[in-house]
């Protein structure tokens, strides 16, 4: 039966990266809502236009723009012949994506193995983080300000030049913490209540963050 983790957690807790390590580390497919975001703005089309302003300033993209993404990458998972699984990433962010989520993945047949990870940061923390962290200029690959990244000169992926995010301001971190507040943590809730939802400590090393979560999936 295929596994559902998702991923959630405020701006800078490490989302991404415990997604590509848990991935590798159970063969999993992988769904970023950010990803596919950010790759749909390049195809200069209105919806693609419209995505470009949302994302450019931090805002947030309407639910049914998400939706129309997520479907088109189930539908090719679900051709998939041995599937292990797969992680979702940063989604859902509101009670109402939760439950259309939740009818999609019965939709599918997934919904009885569904597991879902809170990676748990304080507000400082994730403004820190943020405000210092980079992204290759060249693929787009977000580079971390922690640990091992810190040090980091140039993309490991592509070598391209390491810049600031657009949207990593203060002010733009401070909005989307606002929202993670009032929308994305009822939703975490509505997991909790689900009797699904395993939180983990996010103030810790990478690795330790990924031993606590393989640790908490050990039964799953």
């Amino acid at each position: 039966m295929a596994k559902v983790i998702i991923i959630l957690g405020p701006p800078g807790s490490g989302k991404g990266t415990q997604s590509d390590f848990i991935c590798q580390k159970l063969k999993l497919s992988y769904i970023g809502s950010g990803e596919l975001l950010r790759a749909r703005k390049k195809r200069r089309d209105f919806t693609g236009l419209q995505i470009a302003c949302y994302i450019d300033i931090g805002k947030r993209v309407p639910t049914p723009a998400i939706f129309y993404l997520w479907m088109a990458e189930f539908e090719k998972i679900k051709k998939t012949a041995k599937l292990n699984g797969f992680i979702i990433d940063g989604s859902p962010r509101s009670v109402l994506e939760a439950e259309m989520l939740d009818l999609t993945l019965s939709w599918y047949d997934w919904e009885k193995n569904q597991k879902v990870i809170y990676i748990k940061l304080s507000p400082q923390e994730s403004v820190r983080r943020l405000t210092k962290r980079r992204q290759c200029a060249k693929c787009s690959e977000v580079i971390p300000y922690f640990g091992e990244f810190k040090a980091m000169k140039k993309c490991p992926q592509c070598g391209g030049e390491l810049v600031a995010r657009p949207d990593d301001t203060i002010q733009g971190v401070k909005e989307r913490l606002k929202w993670f507040k009032t929308d994305v943590v009822p939703a975490i809730n509505y997991y909790r209540k689900k009797g699904i939802l395993l939180t983990i400590n996010g103030e810790q090393s990478i690795e330790n963050v990924s031993r606590d979560i393989l640790k908490a999936l050990k039964q799953f």
